[in-house]
Parts: structure tokens; C-alpha cells; sequence
């Protein structure tokens, strides 16, 4: 069964770097499903950051029910943003332990292209805190590793930035627009 209007998933794993932006996107856009993993959701509350898109689903299940709608069609594309360096590695190494990475697996099966924002994308970055303050992040050369073999997937376009992510995310919903006339 495939749904007539697909919608845009998209994810939200437990990082508060340009958390605030990403959710300003996600207020822009029309049929967008939001998914919080467990920590996405303890750092928005500590952030003090809401949302009001279409649906919102948890990461209350053992088995990460709501990937079906995969299977149902309902989704073109599946964005997470911000990725955390955690997130990443079990994406890059295959593992589907938690919503996101259950839904990254599902839309790679489903071939349902994903756009991720990675938060460890250089040696040294500053990032949000909560309440406001910047802080400076040295990721882990295992991190960087990790970004330089995800950007090699299939169906898979690691971005690195806000202007990226942006621009990714229209280019796809206007592909999606144009294939359906």
C-alpha cells in the first residue's frame, strides 16, 4: 500500500549542536513527521525547544514500530539532523539498536534516500550548550572516520552544514515535486 501524499521524515538524535536551527527548518516545511530518539527528546526539554509539525513519534518501542511506514510508502525522504558521533557509528557499522538507527536501516532497505547533518564533521568546532552558551568540540579522529565512510553510502548525502542541509533538504522536495508531474 503506498500512501498518495508522501511526507518528509525526519529524525532527531540527542545533540544540542544547531539543534535551534534545525528545528527552525523543520517549521518551514509542509508534511514532515518528526522522530525523537530518547536523548533528542531529554535535550529539547533542556533546551527549552518545541515543535509543532504533524506528527511526533518516540522511542518508546523495543522494536522501532513506527518503521513500517517505510514499508508503507509513506516517507520520500528520511532526514536526521543533528546526527550525533554516536548515531553515526552504529549507522556506519550497521547497527539498528534505537528509532534512528531503525530508521535509517529501513529507508536504506526501503531505498528511501536519507540526509543527514552530522555534528563531528571537522577537527575543531563550536557547538550550543544549553542555556545558551558556545562551546569548543575536538571530535575524536575515529569520529572523522566515521563521516568519511557514511559519506560514501548509497542513497546517502552527508551534509556538514546549515546552508547545506537547507539546500539539500529543497532539492529534494523539489525532485519529489517534479516526478509526480
Amino acid at each position: 500500500m503506498v500512501i498518495e501524499k508522501q511526507r518528509l521524515a525526519w529524525a532527531i538524535t540527542g545533540s544540542g549542536h544547531y539543534l535551534r536551527e534545525c528545528i527552525e527548518i523543520i517549521h518551514t516545511l509542509e508534511d514532515v513527521d518528526l522522530f525523537l530518539s530518547k536523548a533528542a527528546a531529554e535535550v529539547m526539554q533542556q533546551y527549552g525547544y518545541k515543535h509543532n509539525v504533524g506528527k511526533v513519534f518516540h522511542d518508546k518501542t523495543s522494536s522501532s514500530v513506527p518503521v513500517e511506514l517505510f514499508y508503507q510508502g509513506r516517507y520520500h525522504t528520511l532526514v536526521i539532523a543533528p546526527a550525533t558521533s554516536n548515531s553515526i557509528a552504529k549507522m556506519v557499522y550497521g547497527i539498528s539498536d534505537n528509532l534512528v538507527t531503525n530508521l535509517y536501516a529501513q529507508a536504506g532497505k526501503t531505498r528511501v534516500p536519507s540526509i543527514i547533518f552530522a555534528c563531528d564533521t571537522a577537527p575543531e568546532l563550536e557547538s550550543e550548550a544549553p542555556r545558551d552558551h558556545m562551546v569548543k568540540v575536538y571530535p575524536r579522529q575515529i569520529d572523522l572516520d566515521n563521516i568519511a565512510k557514511i559519506k560514501t553510502y548509497v542513497d546517502t548525502d552527508l551534509v556538514e552544514d546549515m546552508q547545506s542541509l537547507k539546500a539539500s533538504v529543497q532539492a529534494r522536495s523539489q525532485a519529489v515535486l517534479t516526478k509526480k508531474n
